[in-house]
């Protein structure tokens, strides 16, 4: 409902505004903001990450190298959020180290996007399969039973440590499921990921020459799975800048 005390609509919900010579009415700002406020309510958004947004992320200014690599990444998260949506590649996919500040640029995406009024929701990877696992218990609560169906249909659905799950014939078949469909029906998803890709700029082989035998993203999502992320979604990769985490623990 909006406020009784908005100055501009006094509680209707709308404005009178005048476009060449003619009036007419149009829905009032109060009622935006409302909504993004439900929106964040209602976005499962952790606690740690609730006010993120895009600029109060740390950028490592002792670092020139460091702070360029970085600010370019900022940059292209920006645009995504400015641009959204788009049809050309309504997701985004940040890849990089564990503390290289992935979690929080996709978290400010997302708010920054639900800011306009679209719903979104997020999604820890391992939390979001062992509630679809827990919905087929007749014992489990409505919402397990309803996490699977609410991962398919949100507006824009947040994937936080895409992959990391032990790889099986299920967890392959219900993230290909998920990402096809929300793919194939033009429903943007964020996803985050620890894990490596060659496409996304990761080398084969180490400096010395051995074979790099980290496990990839296509290991523990699959094929399918994992080349609908790359035709939907805006690579990103994380420059090594050292742990976000403890930079954010530093004043200033």
């Amino acid at each position: 409902m909006p406020p009784v005390d908005c100055p501009i609509c006094h509680g209707t919900g709308f404005k009178i505004v005048v476009k060449d010579e003619l009036s007419g009415a149009e829905r009032c700002e109060c009622q935006t903001k409302d909504r993004a406020r439900l929106l964040e309510e209602n976005a499962q958004i952790p606690p740690l990450y609730r006010n993120a947004s895009l600029d109060n992320f740390l950028l490592p200014r002792d670092n020139p190298i460091s702070y360029r690599d970085l600010q370019g990444v900022l940059v292209q998260v920006k645009t995504f959020a400015r641009d959204f949506p788009t049809d050309k590649t309504p997701g985004l996919l940040l890849m990089g180290e564990p503390g290289s500040g992935k979690t929080h640029l996709a978290v400010a995406a997302l708010r920054s996007i639900m800011a306009r009024g679209f719903e979104g929701l997020f999604f820890d990877y391992q939390n979001l399969l062992d509630r679809i696992r827990s919905g087929y218990d007749q014992n489990s609560g409505a919402a397990d039973k309803e996490a699977y169906r609410v991962a398919m249909e949100a507006d824009v659905l947040l994937l936080d440590d895409l992959g990391a799950h032990r790889v099986t014939d299920w967890v392959e078949d219900t993230v290909t499921s998920i990402i096809t469909y929300r793919c194939n029906n033009r429903k943007p998803l964020i996803a985050t990921t620890n894990l490596i890709d060659p496409e996304a700029g990761n080398a084969q082989r180490n400096a010395g020459g051995k074979v790099d035998y980290r496990v990839t993203l296509e290991d523990r999502v699959g094929s399918r799975a994992r080349s609908r992320l790359f035709e939907m979604c805006r690579v990103i990769r994380m420059p090594l800048v050292g742990d976000f985490r403890m930079r954010r623990s530093v004043p200033g």
